[in-house]
């Protein structure tokens, strides 16, 4: 369920805050959201794969770790990114 070089580019350049940039914690939340929605969607079809029910859970704590971060070191990109991705507080 991994990303494709394209998909993980993509969302680097819609997030990156200057050029070169591709470890900042809003990038680092698009692409960790972008594979929730993956193995969301292969987990529809198979019910029974732990691996990937493990794999997303470890994925969802990554993300609101990052998050909690964002939100305590700078609230104003917390809210974008938020917005941005379609996810709530």
């Amino acid at each position: 369920m991994a990303l494709t070089k394209e998909e993980k580019q993509e969302i680097i350049t819609k997030h990156a805050q200057a050029k070169g940039d591709t470890g900042s914690p809003e990038i680092q939340i698009a692409i960790l959201t972008k594979e929730v929605e993956k193995l969301q969607g292969h987990l529809a079809e198979n019910k029974h794969d732990s691996p990937a029910k493990r794999g997303i859970l470890t994925k969802i704590a990554k993300r609101r770790r990052l998050l909690r971060y964002l939100s305590i070191h700078s609230p104003d990109r917390y809210t974008a990114v938020t917005k941005s991705l379609g996810l709530k507080k």
